[in-house]
């Protein structure tokens, strides 16, 4: 590949990660790989300079603005870290402070690297005025309300203003959540038929950034203190002032030393590459800052980092264990998932027994045998992964692990689709997994939201034989599941909940039924392309690959599910028991094609409306919501607070800014 090439292929791959780990905070990638891409494209625009870009991911920080909140400008901008992963790497920034400062003696403190959400406090005569996050580094989200719910934060400090501490002062840590809040809350989540967070990073930032301070509240979050600000702060030393703002109330990390040269930095570092595991709360690193105020301020800033400071960042957790037997799950669209059962192993905070191996590529990718000694990583996801075998260990009577042919819970054949990496069990409405699988995503939350009947309720229903399709839910009465008589009160509060579900807008329950491949947003471009449930089972494939959005797997999707004698038959039994087989009469009229064939980005803050329902309107007029902005991007409807990185790119490709009034005038 050309350098303009790679140059390009960088940007853009950097630019979606970025969004992934802070908007979405969904990262698909590891900190380490993430690193590496960085350093490469570094590494290609200073080779070839005259494809500088100032819109490039290097001359950026990573946001995680979410524009509910008010915006706000901080007064020290919160630039990020320049990250090293070896000791070479360290002791290269170490020598590069020694000629910054020319030789003066200088002290480094070692700190614990908290994998959180970064925030800034400030703090007039003793008492919190204001939370923000550190978003694009230069504003900020004003998350006060929740800030002031996690207890390690002190509110009120201890002593007196002026005297004990500066009148005015701001202080930079980490919101975290701890390992155990963690676990519990997505036992809470998976029992919910709600997504699993993948770490607790993500998890303290999403609940950050809840519209619910008692939901921040409730799930317990925690506070680590790193860094004090301000015109009046108490000493030079960075690791003193620390220490005094511990004796005001806050919570410093306790680990924090000061060194005096390489030999101590590299053995902080060694210890708690082992020992970090046994924290309370995420750790991925190690920070080194130079102590002394005074020479931090001479040694200054890069555009994107400080020069007196760098993080070291441990590589992913990895363990060694012995795979003992693979066990195979059975998915609600007959997806066939291998799990390696494996000998207990402590991993990133938790016991970890079992690990997913994804499909039968992926076990022949490592030829994986029974008995064998395995590497597992969490590596910040929910489910730990095997990332190696040591084959040099293997046992002579080892048999590889040959995936199944027939289905673990109904013995019928699997197949492979072609394009496909799974296998799938080919006996949909025989297969007990697959049918409890889809009355439970019939129930969820974002299908018909029966919250009166969870997964075990299924499972019960289905062993009893009150339930062996969606359709049979609307069959069930009180006295059939009021048991010994003692239940009733819950036995009707079942039995109106699944009444009411008849309501569901008809989009919603394309969704319920739980075609193959379609998930929330294609039902709704269905729904609202074909109308009514009659149009969408006689469309034909060519008329289904018309909707945007839909390609031919999904088309032919569709079109098996409704050639299926059984699917008419719950569907017409549904039809019977009177759900929404249409769109309503409002959403009729509504409809236009005002926005037809249009592309809309949704960016800033809104006075007339949420962005929910400018959501709503831009798909009731027909045209689409987008995430980023790209060439094939119509407009952008704009509120306050636009992110000038989005303003840059709308101008650079010739993109039109809509104003809210504008755009109402359009509709």
């Amino acid at each position: 590949m050309e350098p303009k090439e790679r140059i390009m292929q960088l940007r853009q791959d950097l630019n979606t990660h970025n969004y992934n780990y802070y908007v979405l905070n969904n990262p698909v990638i590891s900190d380490y790989e993430f690193d590496l891409m960085m350093r490469e494209l570094q590494d290609l625009e200073k080779a070839y300079p005259e494809y500088d870009d100032d819109n490039s991911p290097t001359k950026r920080v990573g946001s995680d603005l979410n524009q509910e909140f008010r915006q706000v400008e901080h007064r020290y901008p919160m630039l990020s870290l320049s990250n090293t992963y070896s000791e070479q790497e360290v002791t290269d920034w170490y020598h590069s402070v020694e000629k910054g400062l020319h030789g003066e003696a200088f002290e480094v403190c070692c700190e614990m690297k908290y994998d959180g959400l970064s925030i800034s406090l400030t703090y007039r005569d003793g008492r919190l005025q204001q939370a923000v996050t550190r978003g694009d580094g230069v504003r900020g989200d004003d998350v006060t309300a929740n800030v002031k719910t996690i207890r390690t934060i002190p509110l009120v400090l201890h002593g007196e203003s002026g005297v004990d501490f500066p009148h005015e002062f701001e202080i930079r840590g980490e919101v975290l959540m701890p390992w155990k809040v963690f676990e519990r809350l997505n036992e809470e989540r998976k029992a919910a038929e709600e997504p699993l967070f993948a770490n607790p990073r993500n998890a303290a930032s999403g609940t950050l950034k809840s519209q619910n301070s008692a939901v921040v509240a409730a799930r317990r979050l925690d506070a680590y203190l790193y860094y004090l600000l301000g015109d009046e702060v108490p000493t030079d030393s960075h690791y003193d002032n620390m220490m005094t703002a511990h004796s005001w109330g806050f919570q410093v990390g306790n680990n924090m030393i000061k060194a005096h040269g390489l030999e101590e930095i590299t053995a902080f570092i060694k210890h708690w590459d082992t020992e970090r595991k046994f924290l309370p709360v995420a750790t991925d690193g190690i920070v080194l800052k130079v102590n002394s105020l005074r020479q931090q301020r001479s040694l200054g800033y890069t555009a994107k980092s400080p020069r007196w400071a760098v993080a070291y960042k441990f590589k992913a957790e990895r363990e060694r264990t012995r795979l003992l037997s693979v066990s195979y799950q059975v998915g609600r669209t007959g997806a066939i998932t291998p799990v390696a059962n494996m000998e207990p192993v402590q991993l990133a905070g938790t016991t970890v027994r079992r690990a997913t191996l994804n499909n039968e590529d992926f076990i022949r990718s490592f030829n994986l045998h029974i008995g064998d000694d395995v590497f597992v990583e969490k590596g910040g996801e929910i489910i730990p992964k095997i990332v190696g075998v040591d084959e040099s260990t293997r046992p002579a009577d080892a048999q590889p692990v040959q995936f199944i042919t027939h289905c673990p819970e109904c013995g019928a054949p699997l197949v492979r689709y072609e394009g496909e990496a799974a296998h799938y069990c080919t006996n949909e409405s025989g297969c007990a997994p697959q049918i409890k699988g889809r009355i439970e995503h019939f129930i969820s939350r974002k299908a018909m939201n029966i919250d009166s009947i969870g997964p075990e309720t299924v499972d019960d229903y289905y062993n009893k034989g009150l339930v062996h399709n969606m359709a049979d839910l609307y069959d069930i009465t009180v006295q059939q599941i009021n048991g010994d008589g003692s239940r009733e009160k819950s036995a009707r509060k079942v039995v109106q909940g699944i009444a009411a579900s008849k309501e569901v807008p008809f989009e919603r329950l394309v969704f319920a039924l739980g075609i193959r491949f379609v998930g929330e947003t294609t039902a709704k471009l269905l729904a609202r392309r074909f109308k009514n449930i009659d149009a969408l089972m006689t469309a034909k494939l060519q008329d289904l690959m018309q909707v945007d959005g839909v390609g031919e797997v999904i088309a032919k999707s569709v079109v098996a599910y409704f050639a299926s004698p059984e699917n008419l038959r719950i569907v017409e039994r549904l039809r019977g028991y009177g759900l929404q087989m249409c769109l309503s009469e409002e959403q009729l009229q509504g409809q236009t094609d005002k926005l037809a064939g249009k592309s809309v980005v949704i960016s800033g803050v809104f006075a007339r409306h949420s962005r929910d329902e400018y959501k709503q309107m831009i798909e009731q007029n027909g045209g689409k919501n987008v995430g980023s902005i790209s060439a094939k991007t119509s407009f952008i409807l704009a509120g306050e607070n636009m992110g000038p990185a989005k303003l840059q790119k709308a101008e650079k490709l010739g993109i039109a800014i809509v104003s809210e009034d504008e755009f109402l005038k359009m509709l």
